[in-house]
């Protein structure tokens, strides 16, 4: 294909090829995480479910962590031979490391063994992951004319949130067909999406082979200006290593936690904070990504117009001011929804509601301040102190109102939020908090492959600009979803507490963003 060819069956091949089979490889990294509920009953011993949904996802997290390594190891391979068969070996490897992890035995079949190869295997999964994103972003961005660069690589952007809402499409699909025992089973059916993993990749890998290599990299290696050594070249001089620190910090490292924040930690949170059941908790994150993604191409193409860096910067701002507000809808509305009729006798009446857990309450049957006699029925327990009620009145008037409960008086069991189901209204209304979520996403995210590329010179672009994108996508940012349960682990009783991490970090990077980063777009890459 000719440099800058803009024809269908030349920039278009070029991006659907490289977007098929880096969203399969998103796909194969995060059925894992959608999965890890299920994941921490079969490969951990019983007993503790909160230390082996811990577990689960630290070896979730350890896939992420070992991301920058692969970033070195592919990224300096993909500067030395090669955009095409680096990431063509990358996919290989995660497609084949995400089909044994379904054939790994459980916990009661094999005991300690079974953890020990699964982290393995997601070791591998993250290596491979690690060469993948630098390479795909590179061949499209270096196929790709000077003024659409931004537009063509966000279609590369899309394929981490595509990856995520086919895998999420997968599970429903398997789980909807099946009952539970049969999914969660040692063999059920939650090994499924893993399996299936071996006829993604293998038709991405035979559209793989029939692509031909970036004309700029070409171009370079015929000249013999090949870097002989793209690690050293990309961190020992001072010029350019300044340059991956300020990726790092002033960009990638918040769009990471941007990233996870609204997808990742999100779903989690809805299944295991606010208590969704799991149809509604999957079906609400399918609508708010399906809704959002277009985004991606959208802010990739105004970054051409306008810049990079202040719709990225703009994008952690919104999530800075907004996570905590929109969390405690989810919380709030989610509680709500739990109803149970109480009919009360006095004030120190020991009660129970339709879900058999026993309360206390001072609150009794009376009268409003206009002499009308009311019924009370129970919304909510949000808070040890608070009982959130509608008061129909004798012109079945709804009055909202909210007690609090004496000291003296308190609660023999905390409640339990699980199964939620929330009315179609509520239901809206969370797909349009997910799909806010989202949309943080795609501003963080859509501009970021033009903008990393724009930074690096062709022969250690590879390399240079997956380290950075690695740390802070993959270290700082698949980190959220274990620090953010640890933190409500470590802090019980507060279930916004985990919202802390990504905002810190989020702030930290606006900040030496805004100061340092430039606006200015780089219209020559084949330096």
């Amino acid at each position: 294909m000719k440099k800058n060819d803009d024809s269908a069956t030349g920039i278009w091949k070029v991006i659907s090829a490289s977007s098929v089979g880096t969203m399969i490889e998103w796909y194969d990294f995060y059925i894992f995480g959608m999965l890890a509920k299920t994941i921490s009953t079969q490969f951990f011993p019983e007993g503790n479910s909160t230390a082996a949904l811990l577990s689960t996802l630290a070896i979730f997290a350890a896939g992420f962590i070992v991301r920058p390594f692969g970033a070195l190891v592919f990224g300096r391979l993909g500067d030395l031979i090669g955009r095409k068969y680096t990431f063509l070996l990358t996919l290989v490897l995660m497609g084949g490391a995400t089909f044994l992890i379904g054939l790994v035995p459980g916990y009661k079949t094999i005991g300690i063994a079974a953890p020990i190869l699964v982290l393995l295997l997601r070791l591998l999964q993250g290596l491979a992951l690690g060469g993948e994103y630098g390479g795909a972003a590179t061949y499209v961005a270096e196929h790709a004319p000077a003024n659409k660069r931004g537009y063509y690589t966000s279609w590369i952007q899309t394929t981490a949130t595509l990856g995520l809402f086919v895998a999420l499409g997968v599970i429903m699909l398997v789980k909807l067909n099946m009952s539970d025992a049969a999914f969660n089973a040692e063999w059920g059916g939650w090994r499924y999406p893993f399996w299936i993993s071996v006829v993604l990749v293998g038709l991405s890998v035979y559209i793989r082979m029939n692509m031909s290599e970036s004309p700029i990299f070409s171009k370079l290696k015929s000249s013999g200006k090949v870097s002989k050594n793209p690690l050293k070249e990309s961190f020992s001089k001072k010029a350019n290593f300044k340059m991956v620190l300020l990726a790092l910090f002033g960009a990638v490292m918040g769009q990471g936690v941007i990233w996870y924040t609204g997808q990742f930690y999100a779903q989690s949170f809805l299944e295991t904070k606010a208590g969704l059941e799991f149809e509604q908790s999957r079906t609400i994150m399918l609508w708010g990504i399906a809704f959002a993604t277009p985004f991606f191409v959208f802010w990739g193409w105004l970054s051409d117009k306008i810049g990079r860096k202040w719709i990225m910067m703009f994008g952690m701002l919104l999530g800075i001011l907004t996570y905590r507000p929109i969390f405690s809808e989810f919380l709030k509305d989610t509680r709500i929804a739990t109803e149970a009729v109480i009919n009360f006798q006095h004030a120190d009446t020991t009660y129970h509601t339709t879900d058999n857990i026993t309360y206390q309450t001072i609150v009794s049957k009376g009268t409003n301040s206009d002499g009308l006699t009311f019924n009370k029925i129970e919304k909510n327990i949000a808070r040890p102190d608070t009982v959130y009620f509608d008061e129909i009145n004798a012109d079945n008037e709804v009055i909202n109102k909210i007690y609090t409960i004496d000291q003296k008086y308190h609660q023999h069991e905390a409640p339990v939020y699980k199964d939620v189901v929330v009315s179609k209204p509520v239901y809206w209304k969370f797909v349009s908090l997910v799909f806010m979520l989202i949309l943080y996403v795609t501003m963080v995210y859509g501009p970021i492959a033009a903008f990393l590329v724009e930074m690096f010179p062709t022969k250690i672009r590879y390399t240079s600009m997956s380290l950075p994108y690695h740390i802070g996508n993959g270290v700082f940012g698949g980190l959220v979803p274990f620090i953010g349960l640890l933190l409500t682990t470590t802090f019980p009783g507060n279930d916004l507490v985990g919202l802390w991490y990504p905002i810190g970090v989020a702030t930290l990077c606006l900040i030496i963003g805004t100061i340092y980063l430039t606006n200015k777009i780089d219209n020559k890459v084949d330096d």
